[in-house]
């Protein structure tokens, strides 16, 4: 039964579609955009076409920004002898957050699953190697530890050892299983400073 109108179901509709967005909740977040100033709404919708249109992918890392480098790549104070490896932008934010790592990482855009049809081709391992070309002394290895996360863990490793560039994964800790971006500060710090050599 119809309760609202086609405008109202229209952007629960929308909003129910976003990740992690159930129709309780759609229906919440709609019924507050609704009551909000027009001003305001009209600032939201704003910085959601600005957002699409501007923000893209760094072109050293990978990771989503709205300039050609972000600003990790473009901070000079940064350790740019030391790549961490993620699976996602949200991994990279979650290191970020610990305060404590001072090198550059490098998105992937996922990990191999061959379930999915997703091989090494799939995900950014060609411009890694590229970037390995510079000086670099260290790769940290940073994907979940889902199978997934741990073949693609083992098959970067094979790739980048014949180059003679050290190569640690991060350490327990971390759940089996578990994605990055939902583990607390304490326990991805423990995890980078127990990283081990492959």
């Amino acid at each position: 039964m119809d309760y609202y109108g086609s405008q109202i179901n229209n952007l629960i509709a929308q909003l129910s579609a976003l990740p992690g967005i159930g129709s309780k909740s759609a229906q919440r977040l709609a019924f507050h955009i609704i009551n909000m100033p027009q001003e305001k709404v009209e600032a939201l919708a704003s910085s959601l076409t600005e957002a699409r249109s501007h923000v893209r992918y760094c072109v050293e890392c990978g990771t989503l920004t709205d300039s050609e480098r972000c600003p990790i790549c473009a901070d000079a104070k940064r350790d740019h002898r030391t790549i961490m490896v993620v699976e996602t932008s949200r991994d990279l934010a979650a290191y970020e957050r610990t305060g404590r790592y001072e090198g550059v990482y490098h998105v992937l855009q996922g990990v191999i699953n061959p379930q999915l049809g997703i091989g090494p081709a799939d995900i950014r391992l060609k411009e890694l190697m590229q970037r390995l070309q510079g000086d670099v002394e260290e790769v940290i290895i940073a994907t979940g530890s889902s199978l997934e996360g741990e073949t693609t863990a083992m098959y970067i490793s094979k790739l980048i050892k014949p180059a003679g560039i050290r190569v640690t994964r991060i350490a327990s800790g971390v759940p089996v299983g578990g994605d990055l971006e939902y583990i607390d500060e304490v326990t991805l710090l423990r995890a980078l400073d127990g990283r081990v050599e492959l």
